[in-house]
């Protein structure tokens, strides 16, 4: 299993060259994965219903299993949020994790960026950015600089880029 990071500011478009990426690893054969953090409180249930009700009701982790789904829900309850490594020990076994967020983490980040947003890039200052996907050309930055475009060139580096997880 590899990992990579997607980074970017909001509204770079990082969600956006997601969805372009997944189907070029797929149609290579490859299982990807996503781990995307928010510091925003997320709920992926809804209230009223059996789960929902359970998980106030104290329950730790809650398992749905539908016919075409589960999903594993796992109340923090004050405990701080865990690390990276932890909760790729959590995924199951596959090619590639795209990773959104975790800035600081220490693994490799593919960096979006787009000139008429306004704002400046990352990669001078977050650690581990080792390319760049952009509309246009950076003026001195001295990493790989990928047309954000082309997915199946960023494909390639990402797979070639990506690093290995230890299982």
């Amino acid at each position: 299993m590899k990992v990579m990071g997607i980074a970017g500011r909001s509204g770079m478009g990082k969600t956006t060259l997601l969805e372009r990426l997944v189907p070029e690893f797929t149609r290579a054969g490859r299982r990807v994965s996503l781990i995307k953090h928010s510091h925003k409180d997320i709920e992926v249930d809804r209230p009223g219903k059996d789960s929902f009700r359970l998980r106030e009701a104290g329950c730790q982790e809650v398992l749905l299993l539908g016919a075409t789904r589960w999903a594993l829900m796992h109340e923090l309850r004050g405990d701080p949020e865990p690390e990276l490594p932890y909760l790729l020990s959590r995924i199951q076994a596959c090619d590639l994790v795209l990773v959104e967020g975790f800035k600081s983490g220490d693994f490799p980040k593919l960096e979006v960026w787009r000139a008429g947003h306004g704002a400046s890039p990352l990669w001078p200052d977050w650690p581990g950015i080792v390319a760049v996907a952009s509309d246009a050309a950076i003026d001195g930055c001295p990493l790989p600089q990928l047309a954000l475009q082309d997915a199946a060139a960023i494909a390639d580096f990402v797979w070639q880029r990506a690093a290995p997880v230890e299982r």
